[in-house]
């Protein structure tokens, strides 16, 4: 039971920040990569093939939006961090970005692994929550 008043005594900014985070994060990763098709095909330019591809991906407001959305989850992610308990923020974080980046790639149709995958998602969670417990119960 004291596991559950840890859940209930956590601030809701924590909560909201820790979600924040993985949608963040998670959702915006199969856009990225989506937003970066092509950049194989990207020919050096005056100054190398690095930048060429640096402007190319500048350039492409399909990567651009995605990797904005995705750098302000991690302004939230330093923020929960200086709030709230490490051994708690990263693991949570972690496990719900897996799913959500999981989830997103499913919902464009891309291959998620089938059955494995979603077993592999669901011990994810579990062994976060385990961490979550143990951390409470101490």
């Amino acid at each position: 039971m004291r596991s559950l008043s840890f859940f209930l005594s956590c601030t809701l900014d924590t909560v909201i920040g820790l979600v924040l985070v993985a949608l963040c994060w998670g959702f915006t990763n199969p856009f990225i990569k989506r937003g970066a098709e092509g950049l194989d095909r990207v020919q050096p330019g005056r100054f190398g093939k690095g930048v060429s591809e640096c402007y190319y991906l500048a350039t492409r407001w399909q990567y651009v939006v995605p990797l904005l959305l995705n750098l302000s989850g991690s302004v939230v992610y330093y923020y929960t961090l200086g709030t709230s308990d490490l051994s708690l923020v990263v693991p949570i974080t972690n496990s719900l970005t897996f799913l959500c980046t999981t989830l997103a790639g499913h919902l464009l149709g891309e291959s998620t692994g089938g059955t494995k995958t979603w077993l592999g998602m669901v011990m994810v969670v579990a062994g976060a929550g385990l961490c979550v417990s143990s951390r409470a119960d101490s």
